[in-house]
């Protein structure tokens, strides 16, 4: 995958470009997408060989904006550190190791990979207990 480009979804199998909006998002994804505000839509796919995942698309700005980050989530986390092993082992073996670790919160170590116009972050913060964030951003 060339993640400078977009994003590839395994399943549905589909290529997401960055810098689309919200319309040619609909097209690509059709009744599978969910809209949930203004400039942020979800999907429940895989991708990254197999993941099962969410995916959130966000859009600046968030109105008339172009796609610019993508969030990885899940809709449970019954077992936390199962959970951020499994998407920090899938995106080390897209993306290669981070370009940037340290200590983070809550036990879990701050990762960061900067891929020419692309930065990608995953880390758990205290946020009424702890919360995972892995999300793509695109720098135009």
């Amino acid at each position: 995958m060339n993640i400078d480009l977009g994003f590839q979804i395994d399943n549905p199998n589909v290529f997401i470009p960055w810098g689309i909006d919200e319309m040619e998002l609909k097209k690509l994804l059709g009744s599978s997408l969910r809209h949930v505000t203004t400039g942020y839509y979800t999907i429940t796919c895989e991708s990254l060989g197999g993941m099962k995942h969410e995916l959130g698309f966000h859009f600046e700005p968030r109105k008339n904006g172009k796609l610019n980050e993508l969030e990885f989530f899940r809709r449970s986390y019954d077992n936390q550190k199962a959970s951020y092993n499994e998407f920090q082992n899938h995106f080390e073996a897209s993306f290669g190791k981070s370009t940037y670790t340290k200590e983070g919160n809550e036990g879990y170590q701050s990762h960061k990979w900067n891929i020419n116009k692309i930065t990608i972050v995953h880390y758990v913060f205290d946020r009424f207990g702890p919360e995972e964030h892995m999300r793509i951003k695109w720098t135009s």
